[in-house]
């Protein structure tokens, strides 16, 4: 069952409280950056989905809002009162700028964009590892704040993509 607050905004209305999305294989861009803003996405693509995608998209994980560019997907829901978004643009800022109503526009760091699994700080023999397979010569932990998604084996810090990321969702905003 998807939980509703209120939300103080002119006219009134409702919002999620913190959504969960699934995304059809069309939104694999929007998948990874509403993992990047922090929301729990599971991507159809990341799922091991044995016959037809679209009736597995309709019939499961019915507490995640469906986000879907297919219309005869997101008619489907309508019909079997299952929560979708029909997502018109194709590119990926804009599909943000349709969800701006339902998603907060700030990153943080608690959700891997590749698998989706939480990130935790990492051990110092971790980041080793992956300064090792990576080729990376900078000790990373000396100028930044680090995360690491145990599935992917992969670290994150607030570097040079970080910046662009935020120049990106400040326009959205604007």
């Amino acid at each position: 069952m998807l939980k509703f607050v209120r939300k103080q905004i002119i006219g009134g209305g409702w919002i999620l409280s913190d959504p969960k999305f699934l995304t059809d294989r069309m939104l694999g861009k929007l998948t990874t950056w509403l993992r990047i803003l922090g929301y729990d996405v599971l991507y159809v693509g990341d799922l091991n989905v044995e016959g037809d995608e679209d009736v597995y998209l309709l019939k499961h994980h019915k507490n995640r809002i469906l986000l879907t560019k297919d219309r005869q997907l997101h008619k489907m829901c309508m019909n079997e009162n299952r929560s979708s978004i029909l997502i018109k643009s194709n590119d990926v800022s804009k599909q943000l700028l349709e969800l701006k109503n339902l998603i907060n526009f700030k990153p943080v760091m608690s959700r891997c964009s590749v698998c989706n699994s939480l990130l935790r700080k990492p051990n110092k023999e971790e980041i080793r590892d992956f300064m090792e397979r990576e080729n990376i010569q900078e000790d990373l932990a000396k100028r930044y704040e680090l995360w690491y998604c145990e599935k992917c084996k992969k670290l994150y810090w607030m570097g040079g993509h970080w910046k662009n990321m935020l120049k990106f969702l400040s326009k959205l905003k604007s």
